[in-house]
């Protein structure tokens, strides 16, 4: 009856709104040994060839003729694999991507998660200081939605409070 088509179709719903946010597998799950950032950067080599799953916040685009390379602030990664906030950063490493991103999206500042396998290590400078990158040959890139900004309560008013409202009075419930 028309019970049971309700019923279906609160079912469909509910799976086509679980169905909207398909996380990549190797976004969501960490590979096996789950290398950091860090240990990779003390000894890249030792790595070259394994499954990281990295991410953290954009600092740079670089389009090439034939990849992409996404200099990134490495942040620790949530159990969806999305970055944390915060200032703590394990350092930063490269990711290449073997597609034409576009700098207007993958812009400044926004959170990645990469996947893909450790290449190699590259000398580059952040400002004047020398560094070294780990470089990551990217096969999955996730480019997270930026979070809500939180509504700062202080400023808030409530449109329908009255100083004046008392309710144990007679009429007309107003202090005089």
């Amino acid at each position: 009856g028309w019970m049971r088509a309700l019923l279906l179709l609160i079912a469909v719903a509910l799976v086509s709104a679980c169905a909207t946010t398909t996380l990549p597998d190797a976004v969501r799950t960490a590979p096996v040994p789950d290398i950091s950032v860090a240990q990779a950067r003390q000894d890249t080599r030792a790595h070259i060839g394994q499954r990281v799953r990295w991410g953290g916040t954009i600092a740079r685009v670089d389009n090439r003729e034939t990849e992409t390379e996404l200099e990134i602030v490495a942040r620790e990664l949530d159990g969806k694999g999305r970055p944390r906030q915060g200032d703590r950063s394990a350092g930063r490493f490269m990711a290449r991507v073997a597609d034409f991103l576009d700098p207007a999206v993958y812009s400044e500042g926004r959170q990645v998660t990469v996947a893909g396998t450790v290449l190699e290590e590259t000398a580059g400078r952040i400002g004047e200081h020398k560094y070294r990158y780990p470089v990551v040959k990217a096969d999955t890139v996730y480019l997270w939605e930026p979070l809500a900004e939180v509504p700062d309560r202080r400023g808030y008013h409530d449109p329908f409070y009255d100083p004046y409202w008392y309710p144990w009075r007679p009429w007309p419930y107003y202090y005089p």
